[in-house]
């Protein structure tokens, strides 16, 4: 991986203290969301990422529990060439839907897929913008089991390590593009 290229994408994460609560720094893309260039260096180091290390993938799943997640996972679906799949907050999905509530930093929270979204043995990429104690990428990860779809990696922009989130996903294999302390 270019340190060029990592480097042009971490220079556009923000740094807010104190948000949104204090004591917490808060690591903010949204500059990298504004700057194309850098956009699309992240979406090339992400897709080179996975290309380099699974030869089949059926779909990107995306948490669009936060919609930063969301706006990364179309783009890279599509770079591959594959689909996308939503995991929503409940009852913002139509037809049947499995769902599952967990633990947030700040509190409770429950997520769902559509039932149908993939079938039993699809390959499938879990993308989130940031992994911070795990808690909502370890719901993503239960309802992805339940529908029998086999999980490749877990893939994020930002890990917070100092919140251990990706010990939490046990064995499932977890990538992230910048980590911070």
């Amino acid at each position: 991986m270019s340190d060029e290229r990592l480097r042009r994408v971490r220079d556009r994460v923000r740094h807010f203290p104190d948000f949104p609560e204090p004591g917490v720094l808060f690591r903010d893309i949204s500059p990298l969301l504004k700057d194309p260039v850098a956009f699309r260096t992240l979406i090339d180091l992400l897709e080179d990422h996975l290309r380099a290390s699974f030869p089949k993938i059926d779909f990107i799943v995306g948490e669009c529990l936060d919609s930063r997640g969301f706006l990364i996972g179309p783009p890279l679906a599509q770079r591959l060439g594959i689909g996308f799949v939503p995991i929503r907050k409940k009852g913002k999905l139509p037809g049947p839907t499995e769902s599952v509530c967990y633990t947030l930093e700040y509190g409770k929270a429950e997520l769902e897929i559509q039932s149908d979204a993939v079938e039993p043995g699809q390959k499938v990429v879990i993308v989130d913008d940031l992994l911070a104690t795990g808690g909502t990428m370890c719901a993503a990860c239960e309802l992805l089991k339940r529908l029998k779809a086999e999980i490749l990696e877990c893939l994020v922009i930002i890990e917070l390590k100092l919140l251990k989130g990706s010990e939490k996903l046990r064995s499932i294999p977890f990538y992230s593009l910048l980590q911070y302390d």
